[in-house]
C-alpha cells in the first residue's frame, strides 16, 4: 500500500469536516445551524470523490494497472470522471482553508495575492480557469499520456506515473469546474455553453476510445503481461472509455439540457421578471 494517497486523503477529509463544523458553530440562527440538503449532498460528494481517488491509487487497482491496460484505463477514469467531478461538487475550497490557523492563512493569502513572485502563478491560474484553455489542457493531457511511448514510460518510471496521476486529477478538476458550480467558484459558461463543453469533452475521449477499440494490433509494447492477449486488453480499455467512461458526461449533458430548457419556461421567465422588479424596488433608478 502506498501511504501517500491515504495520508493526503485523510488530511483533506479532516480539514473539510473540521471546516464544516466550525462554520456550523459560528452560525447564529437555528436555521443556519441545521444542515441543509445541499450541504449534505456536497459533503457526500466530496467524501466520495476522495474515496474514488484513493481507490484508484491503491491496491488492488494500482497493482493490476501494471499488468492490464484496461485496469490502467479504469484508474484514469476514476481520477478524471469520478473523483474530479465529485470533488468539484463538494466545493472544498473555502471549507478546507478555514480550519488552518489565522497566523498561517493571512501570510499565505497575502503572499499568493500580492507577491510579485507569484504573479506568473496567478496569471497561469487565471488562464487555466477559462473554458478554452481548460478544454485544451484536459484533452491534450488525455491524448499525451496515451501516446505509446509515454504510456510505456509510466509503467517503468514511478515518478512519471505519479506525475500522470496528478495531471489527470488536477486537470480533471479544472475541466469539471467549467460546467459544475463549486461555491465560491462559478462557471463562466451559461447552460448552452456548458452542454457544448461537455459534448466536446466527451467527443475527445470517444476518439481515443475508438482508436484503442478498433486498432488491428496492439499499440503499446509494454502491454500483454496479464492473462489475456494484448489486443483484447487494449480493446477492453477502449470499450471502458467509450462506455462507462462516457456516463458522467452524458449525465451532465441531460442535466444541462434540462436546466437550459427550463430557463425558457413561463415560470422561469416570471421568476426572472419578479427578481428584476425586486431589484429595481431595492435600487430605484433615477430619471
Amino acid at each position: 500500500m502506498d501511504p501517500i494517497p491515504v495520508a493526503l486523503g485523510a488530511i483533506s477529509v479532516y480539514l473539510y469536516a473540521l471546516g464544516g463544523r466550525r462554520a456550523s458553530l459560528r452560525s447564529v440562527t437555528a436555521t443556519r445551524r441545521r444542515r441543509s440538503p445541499e450541504r449534505l449532498l456536497r459533503s457526500g460528494c466530496f467524501y466520495a470523490g476522495v474515496v474514488a481517488v484513493v481507490v484508484a491509487l491503491e491496491p488492488p487497482v494500482d497493482h493490476l494497472s501494471q499488468r492490464f491496460f484496461f485496469v490502467h484505463m479504469l484508474q484514469h477514469l476514476l481520477l478524471m470522471m469520478v473523483g474530479a467531478p465529485l470533488i468539484v461538487l463538494g466545493a472544498p475550497w473555502s471549507r478546507s482553508w478555514r480550519p488552518l490557523p489565522l497566523g498561517v492563512r493571512r501570510p499565505v493569502a497575502r503572499t499568493v495575492a500580492l507577491s510579485r513572485a507569484f504573479g506568473p502563478v496567478r496569471a497561469a491560474a487565471h488562464w487555466m480557469a477559462s473554458p478554452v484553455p481548460a478544454f485544451v489542457l484536459f484533452t491534450a493531457d488525455l491524448a499525451a499520456w496515451h501516446v505509446p511511448q509515454a504510456y510505456d514510460l509510466t509503467l517503468t518510471d514511478p515518478a512519471v506515473h505519479y506525475v500522470e496521476h496528478v495531471s489527470f486529477l488536477v486537470l480533471g478538476i479544472v475541466f469539471w469546474a467549467q460546467i459544475l458550480d463549486s461555491p465560491p467558484l462559478r462557471s463562466h459558461l451559461d447552460y448552452p455553453g456548458r452542454v457544448a463543453f461537455a459534448v466536446l469533452g466527451g467527443a475527445a475521449s470517444w476518439i481515443l476510445a475508438v482508436v484503442l477499440a478498433l486498432a488491428p494490433h496492439p499499440l503499446y509494447s509494454y502491454a500483454g503481461h496479464g492473462h489475456i492477449s494484448a489486443l483484447t486488453d487494449q480493446q477492453l480499455a477502449g470499450g471502458m472509455m467509450w462506455g462507462p467512461g462516457s456516463v458522467p458526461l452524458a449525465v451532465y449533458v441531460f442535466y444541462g439540457l434540462y436546466r437550459w430548457l427550463g430557463e425558457d419556461e413561463p415560470g422561469a421567465r416570471r421568476g426572472r421578471r419578479s427578481g428584476r422588479r425586486r431589484l429595481e424596488h431595492a435600487w430605484p433608478t433615477r430619471s
